[in-house]
């Protein structure tokens, strides 16, 4: 019996083009896009590791979902949109504009996987942290979601501001570190660090509950809340946010800009002094 090819998925009609996929790779792993001919996908600029040569590349305002209804304002509407997450105000689209088939291959640019989720089995939108989204086929829409309660957007950190990610198509969301699915019930609750919640579909309820008393608080090394997410829905939860990273990488760097300290040695200076590196 032979395996099925990891380029047949199921087509069907919609408002996003339905593009064929492949993931390679564990730990860092990079996204490949298969293209009919005219068939288009989006990706964050920068994304892009290489591409057939008959695949057009286009930078546009915005998410490049082909709205053009709204002309230039909808277009400035929504690259502004994009901007206040704390990405480029600009994407990339890719068509192939050739014969047979084209592919197209983006890089996640941080340790941990690419998840790639179709946006008609989870009722059309899905709610996912600020920096997660990667590519999509073309037709997907990419907004922001205000926390709309007053102490969540105070004390919310990552979750305050959200990506929006709406229509019928592939999208493709990077996730930090190690990632698990939860499917909670009506009204089941569960308690996530804010940056480790890396997604949920629109029937969750985010809000934030006190991680504990003062010295919890304090000293527990968890920060003041955590995200409550109230159930029915689904829940994607990642072990290492990009953010968790890069501040023990600052730690570990200190005021020596990241020059090599002896980790783990009491006489980490004189080991400095015996390498040279003073």
């Amino acid at each position: 019996m032979t395996n099925p090819s990891p380029w047949a998925h199921h087509r069907s009609s919609g408002i996003a083009d339905d593009i064929d996929f492949e993931i390679k790779g564990q730990e860092l792993q990079f996204l490949e896009i298969e293209l009919d001919p005219g068939e288009s996908a989006v990706a964050e600029a920068g994304a892009l590791v290489w591409k057939d040569a008959s695949v057009g590349m286009t930078t546009v305002f915005g998410d490049g979902s082909g709205d053009a209804g709204g002309g230039f304002m909808g277009k400035l509407l929504g690259a502004g949109k994009r901007l206040v997450t704390g990405e480029s105000l600009f994407t990339t689209v890719f068509t192939h504009n050739g014969s047979g088939k084209a592919r197209v291959a983006f890089a996640s640019p941080t340790p941990g996987a690419i998840l790639p989720l179709k946006l008609s089995s989870y009722g059309g939108r899905l709610i996912c942290q600020k920096d997660s989204f990667l590519a999509a086929a073309k037709g997907v829409s990419i907004g922001i979601e205000f926390q709309r309660r007053m102490m969540t957007g105070l004390f919310g950190g990552e979750g305050f501001i959200m990506q929006k990610l709406e229509g019928d198509g592939w999208v493709f969301v990077q996730m930090g570190g190690t990632v698990v699915e939860r499917e909670l019930a009506a009204g089941e609750q569960l308690h996530v660090d804010t940056g480790c919640l890396a997604a949920y579909t629109q029937g969750v309820d985010f809000d934030l509950v006190a991680a504990g008393g003062v010295r919890s608080a304090l000293f527990g090394g968890e920060g003041l809340f955590f995200a409550r997410l109230t159930g029915p829905g689904h829940v994607w939860i990642q072990s290492l946010p990009f953010s968790r990273l890069a501040g023990r990488m600052l730690a570990a760097a200190g005021s020596r800009g990241g020059q090599n300290r002896g980790e783990g040695s009491v006489l980490g200076g004189l080991g400095d002094l015996i390498g040279g590196n003073h």
